[in-house]
């Protein structure tokens, strides 16, 4: 199982991460959404694609960029399509 949590807050958990270079991207049902606002910021991956970036606002803080999607991936990583991945400098997480 796989967790992400900022200041004791679950953000996402999950068994069905897909691990891809380093990051667990989240199924989005395992997530909270509620937490989570769109960013302006948009990343070009030359192979994944364009990636859509997610505040979290939490207790009245927004933690910029800390969560990221590519909602229509290239075909070499079409396993991540609308995934959710955290930035780990600035959540926790937690793989058991």
């Amino acid at each position: 199982m796989v967790k992400v949590t900022v200041d004791g807050t679950v953000l996402a958990q999950s068994d069905k991460t897909v691990k891809l270079e380093g990051n667990h991207y989240f199924p989005p049902e395992s997530c909270n959404e509620d937490l989570l606002t769109a960013s302006t910021t948009v990343y070009v991956c030359p192979w994944k694609g364009s990636a859509t970036y997610y505040n979290v606002t939490l207790d009245g803080k927004d933690i910029k960029d800390a969560a990221w999607s590519y909602p229509q991936p290239k075909e070499a990583a079409k396993s991540i399509t609308g995934h959710l991945a955290f930035d780990k400098s600035k959540v926790k997480i937690e793989d058991n």
